[in-house]
């Protein structure tokens, strides 16, 4: 299990360069790691990505164990469609991973670093 690090604003190109080789020296030293870096050009875009009901949808898939779309949103006792396209948009973002087997968040935390 990891952390997400989602960073909010700055230059994106040169955070994305600077994790980039801040892991490739871990590399190289041999350690292992697992980690998650999301970029938003600001909080406009993050709150399109990261709604109340996306949030809630997460907080319960990180909890339980989640077999399908339509178990989820039988549990959220929402819409389907509006799970599926919640869903959707997370794995997208890369803070959800949907397939046969189920729906994961393979996280402990999110983290949030807002670059001014």
């Amino acid at each position: 299990m990891s952390n997400v690090q989602l960073t909010v604003g700055g230059n994106i190109k040169e955070q994305t360069s600077r994790n980039f080789i801040d892991a490739w020296h871990r590399a190289e030293r041999g350690e292992t790691f697992h980690e998650r870096h999301l970029a938003f050009e600001n909080w406009d875009t993050l709150a399109r990505v990261l709604t109340g009901k996306r949030m809630e949808l997460l907080s319960y898939v990180r909890r339980n164990n989640v077999t399908s779309v339509r178990a989820l949103a039988k549990a959220l006792s929402r819409d389907y469609s509006n799970v599926h396209a919640d869903v959707k948009a997370l794995a997208g973002a890369g803070l959800l991973e949907a397939t046969s087997r189920g729906v994961r968040a393979d996280y402990d935390a999110i983290e949030t670093k807002i670059a001014i």
